[in-house]
């Protein structure tokens, strides 16, 4: 699936392990590229000339620390790219998916960007500007042990999802999916619910299933093909993708409801910036490039 130029968790687990242990948030410098099509002023922005990205590294193809410890990935590519057109450099900020949304909009970061799904909840507390979808899949040990097919054949066994993310949403039935997740669905037909068990990180999330402590591990579509596809002698994806979603770039809205308020000057500068990409062909590039062009946003 993937056919790029990367060293790092391709060494599977321990070194996706170690990947997930940097803390270290890098710089980014911004290479000779497009003149500015947005500015942001020093006053808003946490760190005048810099755009302090959030994200939840590692979580392949779309973030991760390269061999040399630096960020890469399509949401990183992206992220540069919009610093790039808007006169500044990328930092970084590597940050926990459970609270990604606080660190935000406690000015930890400008914006986020990490793979996360538009929700209604999330409407609520951040703006955000739609940028890449993916569905959910699930993903089991090589041979399927347990003969997984559709979720429905999880009623009753461990799967395992990373905490704040739309995948244990659904595994519960809660916000996105209230009252019509997996759980409601298996009760409904006289069978237990799955057995969820719920990680601070994504790799934490696949090594329960590596480990045989959870039958699934349970992550988005291009995250689960990046592993199967690098480790086909331990992994495979079974079932179809479940609902793909739209993802978007967040950020505060400096409102108490963010729904449909409008954008801050921040956001406005990201949007027009993410705009251009797609204007010229850049942001097609970056997903060529790793083999997601799927996953654009409709035009």
């Amino acid at each position: 699936m993937k056919n790029h130029h990367i060293v790092a968790t391709v060494v599977f687990l321990t070194g996706v392990l170690a990947l997930a242990a940097c803390t270290a948030a890098p710089t980014l410098t911004p290479v000779a590229g497009p003149t500015p099509v947005a500015q942001i002023s020093a006053e808003n922005l946490i760190i005048p000339g810099k755009l302090l990205v959030c994200s939840d590294i590692p979580y392949p193809p779309q973030e991760f620390y390269d061999e040399n410890g630096n960020p890469a990935g399509v949401d990183m590519e992206i992220g540069q790219a919009i610093a790039d057109r808007l006169g500044l450099e990328m930092q970084v900020v590597n940050s926990v998916f459970d609270t990604i949304i606080a660190a935000v909009t406690s000015q930890k970061c400008d914006i986020i960007l990490s793979a996360m799904n538009i929700t209604p909840d999330r409407n609520k507390q951040v703006s955000m500007i739609p940028y890449f979808k993916a569905g959910q899949s699930i993903v089991v040990a090589k041979g399927n042990p347990n003969n997984i097919s559709e979720p429905m054949d999880l009623c009753g066994m461990g799967a395992a999802a990373e905490s704040g993310t739309t995948e244990v949403q659904y595994l519960y039935g809660t916000e996105a999916y209230q009252g019509n997740g997996l759980t409601q669905h298996c009760e409904a037909a006289g069978k237990e619910p799955p057995k969820v068990v719920i990680t601070q990180k994504d790799t934490d999330a696949l090594q329960q299933l590596q480990t045989g402590k959870v039958a699934a591990y349970f992550t988005d579509s291009p995250v689960a093909g990046f592993y199967v596809t690098e480790n086909p002698e331990k992994f495979e994806v079974v079932g179809q993708i479940i609902e793909p979603i739209v993802e978007g770039i967040a950020l505060p809205c400096n409102a108490e409801d963010c729904t449909g308020a409008p954008l801050t000057p921040v956001g406005l500068a990201v949007e027009s910036a993410l705009d251009h990409m797609i204007a010229e062909g850049t942001y097609q590039a970056i997903l060529e490039k790793w083999n997601l062009s799927s996953s654009a946003i409709n035009q």
